[in-house]
């Protein structure tokens, strides 16, 4: 079956699922219905937006939702970014991958540590997303 429609999900949909999901309607454009959520409901990381900028990617321009907020029998699959995320997905009865995301939320240090920490996310999701569904 091919996937006509991806949830990107982690833990506050505030860093990992918006990035993923802005990553992918860029990568796959209006071919696949893309969304992201996640376990709770956060709020918006300026750091997204910084680091997709500096690829030309806009940002999700969206308000970060939960699972409660979704219908997830409206996607095909659901790309769990955390641990915790595919838990849920798969306790709500859905169809997931579990691709494991480093929180860059966690790096400690000045800026340009973070900064970077935000770049490895987004070039490992562009990687993992080229790779799944860009056609070659």
């Amino acid at each position: 079956m091919a996937v006509r429609s991806i949830l990107f999900a982690c833990n506050m949909n505030s860093v990992r699922s918006p990035m993923a999901e802005a990553i992918a309607k860029q990568l796959l454009g209006e071919d696949i219905r893309v969304d992201s959520c996640g376990v709770y409901e956060g709020i918006e990381d300026p750091f997204v937006a910084m680091v997709l900028k500096e690829k030309d990617i806009p940002a999700p321009a969206h308000t970060p939702q939960d699972f409660g907020q979704v219908n997830l029998a409206d996607y095909d699959l659901v790309i769990a970014l955390t641990a915790k995320a595919a838990g849920e997905a798969r306790r709500l009865g859905a169809k997931v991958e579990f691709w494991e995301t480093p929180n860059p939320t966690d790096v400690r240090g000045p800026e340009a540590a973070l900064m970077d920490a935000y770049r490895a996310a987004r070039d490992g999701l562009t990687q993992k997303i080229t790779e799944h569904f860009v056609k070659r």
